[in-house]
């Protein structure tokens, strides 16, 4: 049973219920929660004067905007704890209550609650928008961890351009740069997104135009067959600014996913290379049979024979003699790549080279 003494009248704020109405509408953020985040400050306060105990509670009369504390006290024969407690007595002659055990809510309203519950409210208020707009923007970006995202450059500083994603700025650092790029300010460029943090400041987004996914992304955005899952890319190697190779795999035999990625005349993968600033792109089937897979890795250059050993992740491969710098590469370049994209160790030989062992 519980048992209320007449409320004490405080200062209306209908202000204030219009205002939350106003934000629930604008920003999308739910006046119930506006209200009880209102009314946890207001208790947390209330608290430091009637003790911390779980039987103040604060209401919010949604006409009047008027706030109103109450303390429930438990009706008892002799009362231990004064605020948790009411004699029989007592709680008989005030509230009309005459039964031990019974639960007595009595109004403690202060008297300048008006005031304080204005500036609380206003307070948790700000403090609520800004923490709802910090969760949509949050999960706005963290849907793009792992995919591309268009950003304008804004400026260079440092060795670090600072790029517009939309509603917040992000700066693509230089350990996330190709080297071989510049961009000019407003420029606009597509980055990939390695990870999106919460902050108290804001969503954190860290991006990058060096990872082999984003080679990947710009694929998929351009070639409508790896869109529909038609044509899969297995895997990507890369040398941010020199060459990637791609293996792409098609679950149709009648469609080719090398010439698919290519398109007519080259189109498709020009946009890509064009997007990452001229590098070369070499685009292989892969195959479930690593000594094809690897013969197709090695691309452009010819391959006589490959040799795997599964378990040690190694092959030999013997090459012509005249295709052993091609196969090689510049520096040990596509021989790297072509490891990086099988897993496995690769050895070269010119046929020369392996009639000699």
């Amino acid at each position: 049973m519980k048992a209320k003494n007449n409320k004490t009248t405080t200062n209306g704020n209908p202000e204030l219920i219009e205002a939350l109405k106003a934000i629930e509408k604008e920003k999308d953020i739910s006046k119930d929660i506006l209200i009880e985040a209102i009314q946890n400050s207001l208790l947390a306060a209330c608290k430091d004067q009637f003790g911390k105990s779980d039987n103040v509670r604060v209401t919010l009369d949604e006409v009047t905007g008027e706030f109103h504390v109450y303390q429930d006290k438990e009706v008892v024969e002799e009362v231990e704890d004064e605020t948790l407690q009411i004699s029989l007595v007592e709680a008989e002659t005030k509230y009309d209550v005459a039964e031990i055990g019974a639960i007595v809510s009595i109004e403690v309203t202060p008297k300048n609650f008006g005031r304080i519950s204005a500036q609380k409210a206003k307070q948790v208020v700000v403090q609520k928008i800004r923490e709802e707009e910090r969760k949509v923007l949050f999960d706005q970006y963290y849907m793009k961890e792992r995919d591309i995202i268009t950003g304008t450059v804004q400026r260079y500083n440092g060795g670090n351009y600072t790029i517009n994603i939309g509603k917040i700025d992000t700066v693509l650092t230089e350990a996330e740069q190709v080297k071989s790029e510049r961009f000019r300010s407003h420029e606009k460029i597509k980055l990939y997104v390695t990870e999106v943090r919460d902050t108290t400041r804001g969503p954190r987004i860290t991006v990058s135009r060096t990872h082999p996914e984003l080679v990947k992304r710009l694929f998929e955005a351009e070639v409508a067959e790896v869109q529909s899952g038609v044509v899969e890319i297995k895997n990507v190697s890369r040398e941010a600014g020199s060459r990637s190779k791609i293996a792409v795999f098609s679950n149709n035999p009648d469609v080719d996913p090398v010439g698919a990625c290519v398109g007519v005349n080259g189109a498709r993968v020009n946009v890509v290379v064009d997007e990452l600033r001229g590098e070369k792109i070499d685009i292989v089937e892969w195959n479930e049979n690593p000594a094809i897979f690897i013969e197709h890795a090695l691309s452009p250059s010819r391959v006589l024979s490959v040799t795997v050993d599964p378990e040690e992740k190694t092959a030999v491969v013997i090459v012509p003699d005249y295709q052993l710098s091609l196969a090689i590469g510049k520096e040990g370049q596509n021989a790297r790549l072509a490891a990086r994209l099988t897993g496995y160790k690769i050895d070269i030989k010119s046929e020369t080279q392996n009639l000699e062992i």
